[in-house]
């Protein structure tokens, strides 16, 4: 009776985990959405970004990113650059290819399932002993020539599940690999954008160093036309000097990162950076987009493709899993053969020389130290690593998308503050040197509100950049809309 009861533990633990999973083909039990909270104002749409002295930006509820969200921004040199980067992006070149391999592999896994028909031909010339008794009718003959066809047909009889677990891991890794190839379509596209938007910045900056640089020496000239007159001494000469010095060392920098962002520019195109390049847009080609969409959790949970992808590995590790456990149990399959052997090829399916026979096995684990049973384990640890990862990914969706609200609300209240700082700067220091030419301030109350102007116009123009990097941000964290909306 006992040895009885250990036979039957192989077969029974199995079948109890098996129902156990039976349930575990998808991830609605990895949702976290009925745990998040509601998105307040659903429906409605909410100015979140309009302050004085820049253009407002509204959050409208409910909506998802559409798939050309980067057209929002009006700017055709843009979608030129954007287009030719999906057209040419290496690593979205890669990602197809992947997904291609990933769909043969699952066309691979789901044939398993099917029949398998081999068709063989063999032809003989023996000599036999004339002690061995000659399989031909005439045992006279040790000399002859055998022609053998043969047709096989194999068919594995899935009892257990097991080849369609692997055919629905196989799908999975199929779905991972299409979620992949959006990712990167996705990051391609907005790496284009943060870069043209960082570019259009940076030449800003550059303009503005050079009029700077432009002003300096102005005032350098003027400075030294005075101490000739003898209105100016020696120590302003320096000073002005010291400032024009100061202007000319920051530009070499910002020239080398405006070079640098060209030659990423040139990377996403698919172009090396000693290529010519379609014509950067320009900070004024930039339009801010008026309306930002703001997803509900369900619409980020199915347009975002790390969350596809993470929903698509659960359900390959359930699969995994299944089929762990199916590794537990019997496998049956039908073997069916039939042909004809004769001494010629002619003769080979006349009366007498056709064959067949049809088989069916069946081969059933019974020891193997423990490795079966251990892959289970493996495979069920796999599959909870799988779910948790999964909620990792949609909390930090969310959290995206929150951080990228705050950072608009954020980039809102500080380009309309370097906004009046610029214009407040500028208006000072057109009544300094006004004040300075008539000689009621001195070049030092100049040159401070001369520095003061520059880093105005420095922090203008990187708060402009930052929000427009903040709205690529929301469009991403949104996910994208599914096929036929948001177009």
């Amino acid at each position: 009776m006992i040895a009885r009861l250990r036979l039957a533990l192989p077969i029974t633990l199995p079948l109890a985990a098996c129902t156990l999973l039976a349930g575990c083909t998808g991830v609605g039990d990895t949702d976290p959405h009925a745990r998040l909270p509601a998105v307040a104002g659903a429906g409605a749409q909410t100015s979140a970004t309009a302050v004085s002295g820049v253009p407002a930006q509204a959050f409208t509820i409910g909506e998802s990113t559409p798939r050309a969200w980067w057209k929002e921004f009006g700017c055709a040199d843009l979608d030129k650059l954007v287009d030719e980067g999906l057209a040419g992006s290496n690593d979205i070149a890669a990602a197809d290819a992947a997904l291609r391999a990933a769909r043969a592999q699952a066309a691979v896994a789901g044939a398993a399932l099917a029949p398998g028909v081999d068709v063989s031909y063999s032809g003989q010339r023996t000599r036999s002993s004339a002690s061995l008794q000659s399989p031909l009718a005439d045992s006279s003959k040790l000399l002859y020539s055998l022609q053998t066809a043969q047709v096989t047909v194999n068919y594995p009889l899935d009892v257990f599940g097991g080849l369609r677990a692997r055919r629905q891991s196989a799908r999975a890794a199929a779905s991972v690999a299409a979620a992949h190839l959006l990712a990167a379509r996705q990051t391609l596209a907005a790496n284009l954008v943060i870069a043209a938007v960082g570019r259009a910045a940076l030449a800003d900056q550059i303009t503005a160093t050079e009029i700077s640089i432009r002003s300096a020496r102005d005032m350098l000239e003027m400075t030294r036309k005075r101490r000739t007159l003898g209105d100016a001494g020696d120590a302003d000469v320096a000073a002005q000097e010291a400032a024009l010095a100061t202007a000319e060392a920051t530009l070499p920098a910002l020239q080398r990162s405006e070079a640098h962002q060209r030659a990423l520019i040139a990377a996403l195109l698919g172009r090396a950076p000693d290529e010519a390049l379609p014509p950067p847009p320009s900070s004024t080609c930039f339009v801010l987009p008026a309306h930002m969409p703001v997803a509900l959790p369900a619409s980020v949970v199915r347009g975002r493709p790390d969350v596809q992808a993470a929903a698509a590995a659960v359900e390959g590790s359930a699969a995994d899993a299944r089929a762990a456990i199916a590794a537990r149990f019997p496998s049956f399959v039908l073997t069916a053969s039939a042909g004809g052997a004769a001494q010629t090829f002619s003769n080979m399916f006349q009366d007498g020389n056709v064959f067949w026979s049809l088989l069916g096995g069946v081969t059933a684990p019974v020891f193997h130290a423990g490795a079966l049973r251990r892959q289970q384990q493996a495979a069920l640890a796999v599959l909870d690593q799988t779910k948790a990862q999964y909620r990792t990914v949609v909390l930090q969706a969310f959290v995206d998308v929150s951080d990228a609200i705050n950072g608009l609300q954020a980039d809102a209240r500080a380009e309309d503050a370097t906004a009046r700082a610029l214009s407040a700067a500028e208006q000072s220091y057109a009544f300094t040197r006004r004040q300075q030419e008539l000689g009621e301030v001195g070049t030092f109350a100049l040159l401070q509100s001369q520095a003061t102007v520059q880093q105005a116009r420095l922090q203008r123009s990187a708060a402009w950049a930052a929000r427009l990097v903040d709205t690529v941000a929301l469009y991403q964290a949104n996910g994208q809309a599914e096929d036929g909306q948001g177009q």
